[in-house]
């Protein structure tokens, strides 16, 4: 994959050389541009304006933008807008981002961006539900949770096949050596070797913690017959508790 990152703080990204995103790296599976769009603006290498009309703070001007995005080559690359206005970030959207083989990421700041610049986008895409300085911190996790996905990149494409959010259930728990830490011990199915009773004991387990924790991932999840049964449980274990 080929990443180019359009920002005016390209040393904000030194963390991203590290790690995973970092050994991906090395192994020749990710390539990562830097593009300080400053070195393109024509106005005394200002990069934001005024808006039309008044109002507070400051644009990100267009001209800056489109004269750097000039200069990157790809064949059809899916160009990323760090917007808070933008679609909701997921793991699902991560999933779909790692089977691209080439991005970029447009990281504003400043009040926000003239409208003209979305002519370049193909995605809006937002973090969550809150204002950050700009778009850096946002592009690096987005640009984590997707450089993992893709293959050879981590030790064993499995292990992130169970992660929270990969199946739309959030994470069981997982326990590791001692089998007694300070009085709390392992539950005995793990210990049992029945593999089985163990698969069963976390699925329910990521049910509960879901319907506990984000009932809201369970609206639109698709339940196999068995998943239902065992939610139909849960929810009479914590009737009973009540």
């Amino acid at each position: 994959m080929k990443i180019d990152i359009l920002t005016l703080f390209p040393e904000m990204f030194t963390p991203l050389s590290s790690s995973i995103v970092g050994k991906a790296c090395e192994k020749g599976l990710l390539e990562i541009y830097y593009h300080n769009f400053r070195e393109k603006a024509e106005k005394a290498r200002h990069v934001d304006d005024e808006p039309y009309g008044g109002g507070q703070g400051m644009l990100l001007r267009a001209q800056p933008v489109y004269d750097t995005l000039a200069t990157i080559e790809g064949k059809n690359p899916r160009v990323i807008l760090l917007d808070p206005a933008g679609k909701p970030f997921s793991q699902a959207y991560a999933e779909e981002l790692s089977q691209e083989e080439e991005l970029i990421f447009i990281c504003g700041h400043y009040e926000g961006y003239d409208e003209r610049i979305k002519a370049l986008v193909t995605d809006e895409i937002s973090l969550g539900d809150f204002v950050l300085t700009g778009g850096e911190l946002a592009a690096m996790t987005m640009i984590d949770a997707t450089v993992r996905l893709i293959p050879n990149v981590i030790g064993k494409e499995a292990s992130h096949q169970d992660d929270s959010f990969s199946s739309g259930l959030l994470e069981y728990p997982q326990y590791t050596r001692p089998y007694d830490f300070r009085g709390m011990t392992v539950p005995d199915v793990l210990m049992s070797g029945h593999h089985e009773k163990i698969r069963l004991w976390r699925l329910e387990e990521s049910l509960r913690k879901t319907y506990l924790r984000r009932p809201d991932l369970l609206e639109n999840y698709e339940m196999t017959e068995e998943e239902a049964k065992l939610l139909q449980k849960i929810k009479e274990d914590i009737k009973v508790k009540e």
